[in-house]
C-alpha cells in the first residue's frame, strides 16, 4: 500500500496560501465596516442636524407669523385713524354745518317775535355786563349758539355750542362749561372743542393770534371778543376757566372768553388755551358787521 499524501498537501498548502487572502479580506471587511460606521454617523450627525434645524425652522415660523401679525395689526390702526380722521371728520363737519344752518334760521324767525332784552348781560349795551351771570340756565345737551373765529376760514367757519363738555356733547361740536358764564357776561365764557377727530372743529387753534375776534352768536345777538394771549397747560390746570383765567379767587370783573382744546394737534398730552376779551355786544336787530367776519390772513 502507498500512501497518497497529495490530498493532505494540497490541504494545508491551501490553507497556507488561504491564510494570507483571508487576513487580507478581514482587513478590507473591517475597513469596509469602518467605512459603514463613519457613513452611519455622518448620516445620524446630518439627521441631528436636521432635528436641531427642524426646531429652528420652527422657531422662525413662529417669529414669522407674529411679525406679519403686527403688520396688519399696524395697517388696521392706519386704516382706522384715516377713517376716524378723515371720512367720519369730513360728515361730522358737514352735520355741523347742516345744524348752524338750522340754528340760523331759528334765530332769524324769532327776532320779529322776541322782547327786547333787559338782561344787563345780553347783548345791546355795547358794553360788557355789570354783573356775572351763572350762565345759560340750559339742560345738558342743548344747542343756544354759534361761536365763529373768522381766522380759522372766515364767514364760512362756524361751529354749533352746546351746553356742557361730556364726550357725547364734544363729539357734535363745541361744549360751554356749565359753571362758566353767559356770552358777553362778566366772568369767564368757557368753552371746549376736540381739535383732531368729530369734525376737528379746534384742529388749527394755533392759527389764532393776538387781535383776532372771536364771535359768539346767540337768539339775542352777537359777543364779539379779542384775543389777549394762548398758553399751553397740563391737563391738570382747571384754573384756566375760572371766572378770572388762571385767578379762581378772584372777583371777576371783566368779560373773558375762553377756548381749551387738546395739544399736540393729534394727542391729548397737554391743552391749547385762547384767552380773548370782550370787546362789544351787538343787538341782533343791527346785525354782524361783515368786516367783522373776513379772514384777517
Amino acid at each position: 500500500m502507498s500512501l497518497d499524501n497529495t490530498q493532505p498537501l494540497e490541504t494545508r498548502q491551501s490553507r497556507h496560501e488561504q491564510g494570507p487572502r483571508a487576513t487580507r479580506a478581514a482587513r478590507a471587511s473591517r475597513v469596509r465596516g469602518g467605512n459603514g460606521a463613519d457613513a452611519g454617523g455622518d448620516e445620524g450627525r446630518r439627521a441631528g442636524r436636521g432635528g436641531r434645524g427642524g426646531r429652528g425652522g420652527g422657531w422662525r415660523t413662529a417669529v414669522g407669523v407674529l411679525g406679519e401679525l403686527l403688520i396688519t395689526a399696524g395697517m388696521v390702526l392706519v386704516l382706522f385713524v384715516v377713517w376716524e380722521l378723515g371720512y367720519v371728520a369730513v360728515v361730522t363737519a358737514r352735520e355741523q354745518d347742516t345744524v348752524v344752518t338750522e340754528l340760523e334760521r331759528e334765530f332769524a324767525t324769532a327776532l320779529s317775535s322776541d322782547p327786547a332784552p333787559t338782561d344787563p348781560a345780553a347783548p345791546g349795551t355795547g358794553t360788557p355786563a355789570t354783573s356775572a351771570p351763572a350762565g345759560p340756565s340750559l339742560a345738558d345737551g342743548k344747542i343756544f349758539g354759534i361761536l365763529r373765529i373768522p381766522r380759522l376760514g372766515g364767514s364760512s367757519w362756524a361751529k354749533p355750542i352746546y351746553e356742557g363738555v361730556g364726550l357725547d356733547i364734544l363729539a357734535k361740536g363745541i361744549g360751554h362749561y356749565p359753571s362758566a358764564t353767559a356770552p358777553g357776561g362778566i366772568g369767564n365764557f368757557a368753552v371746549a372743542g376736540h381739535r383732531a377727530g368729530h369734525g376737528n372743529p379746534l384742529i388749527n387753534i394755533d392759527a389764532i393770534r393776538e387781535g383776532d375776534a372771536i364771535i359768539v352768536e346767540t337768539r339775542e345777538g352777537y359777543a364779539v371778543y379779542r384775543t389777549k394771549r394762548y398758553i399751553i397747560v397740563p391737563p391738570t390746570r382747571i384754573d384756566v376757566v375760572a371766572p378770572v383765567p388762571e385767578n379762581p379767587g378772584a372777583t371777576p370783573t371783566e368779560a373773558w372768553l375762553t377756548l381749551t382744546s387738546c395739544d399736540p394737534r393729534y394727542a391729548g398730552k397737554n391743552r391749547y388755551i385762547v384767552f380773548a376779551l370782550l370787546e362789544r355786544t351787538i343787538p341782533r336787530a343791527e346785525g354782524l358787521p361783515s368786516g367783522l367776519l373776513a379772514d384777517p390772513r
